[in-house]
């Protein structure tokens, strides 16, 4: 979590629908199996889920996709209103505390308000949503005006769980459609899924060892370009071979280059390390990681407009981001289950 930084302020800025993995109806599009399971345990009356949590795929849409007048400027002026209601929060005026706050809930425009956005904190687990970026450009890089091929690329990509996984406890959801079974528990090396899933399990269950893995997995894409995927031969020579210096610099530039093309700067939100122990002995640190306020908020506003990579891209990564579990939204609002 991301320490006295207000996240519950900065999530209202999509709607309900935004807040909860991929909806449940996506199994056959994506592979990603625990769906699957969630879908017939709703089906046969063994889960019950908020009306909130069932949206489907058509449900899930950008907000700020054919809006206007927000094109060029980071957010609206301040509205009044809102900003004095955000500031009486802080009577005494805390200085531990930083918030950026967008409203799209109501009818009419976007009403904008902050209190000390401009300060930046480690950004945790939110840091994982620049790894979604660079996937998904690093996808575009690979088939610029295929979507479909985007997709099947993630589907059908199979990696299996090695060293970069290790140093972490998160446990994922594990189901087997074939016999359904299922278990929780955190991803053992031989493991092996989707690209599509292991980005499902560090966005869903913000699993440190899926993040390292679609991070390694981002550098791959990067350094064979159109002959990726490499062999496990190519890639353990690629690490081997490759000098430390350039591998951070690749490391830094996958994940961080997006950020930057969306408009975010870095003083705003930059992600420097990996999230597992081996990861970060593997790619050296590229200085630490920081986010304010106003720059994970910039991101939800730019993936609302599709700019997040371009609207394929940032519809994919809402979908990805619908449905996460109640500790990784860092809030849970009664509004969420409607």
């Amino acid at each position: 979590m991301i320490p006295r930084l207000l996240v519950t302020a900065l999530l209202l800025l999509l709607s309900a629908a935004y807040l909860r993995a991929y909806p449940i109806d996506g199994y056959e599009q994506t592979g990603i199996r625990r769906l699957e399971r969630t879908r017939l345990n709703i089906e046969s009356g063994r889960s019950a889920l908020p009306s909130g949590a069932r949206n489907s795929l058509a449900d899930i849409r950008l907000n700020l996709a054919d809006s206007a007048g927000l094109e060029n400027e980071a957010f609206p002026a301040p509205d009044p209103a809102l900003q004095k209601r955000l500031e009486s929060l802080f009577p005494d005026r805390h200085e531990s505390y930083s918030v950026a706050l967008l409203d799209l809930r109501q009818e009419g425009p976007p009403r904008f308000a902050a209190y000390q956005a401009d300060r930046t904190f480690s950004p945790g687990s939110v840091g994982k949503l620049a790894i979604a970026a660079g996937l998904f450009n690093e996808l575009r890089n690979l088939f610029p005006d295929d979507p479909e091929a985007r997709q099947s690329l993630l589907r059908t990509r199979k990696i299996g769980a090695g060293k970069w996984i290790l140093g972490d406890h998160h446990e994922v959801p594990l189901y087997t459609p074939e016999d359904s079974s299922f278990v929780s528990r955190p991803i053992q090396e031989g493991d092996v899924f989707s690209l599509y899933e292991w980005t499902d399990h560090m966005l869903s269950a913000s699993a440190n060892s899926a993040a390292s893995t679609v991070w390694k997995e981002i550098m791959l894409m990067r350094a064979f370009a159109q002959n990726y995927p490499p062999s496990p031969e190519q890639e353990e020579a690629f690490f081997r071979t490759t000098s430390k210096a350039e591998l951070g610099r690749m490391a830094l530039s996958v994940v961080n280059d997006p950020l930057r093309a969306s408009g975010i700067a870095e003083q705003d939100w930059r992600l420097g390390s990996f999230f597992t122990g081996t990861g970060q002995r593997m790619v050296p640190s590229g200085g630490g990681s920081h986010a304010s306020p106003r720059g994970l908020l910039l991101f939800l506003m730019r993936l609302e407009q599709g700019r997040v990579v371009d609207a394929w891209s940032s519809l994919e990564i809402k979908r990805l981001l619908y449905m996460t579990a109640k500790r990784i939204r860092y809030a849970s609002s009664p509004a969420l289950s409607k």
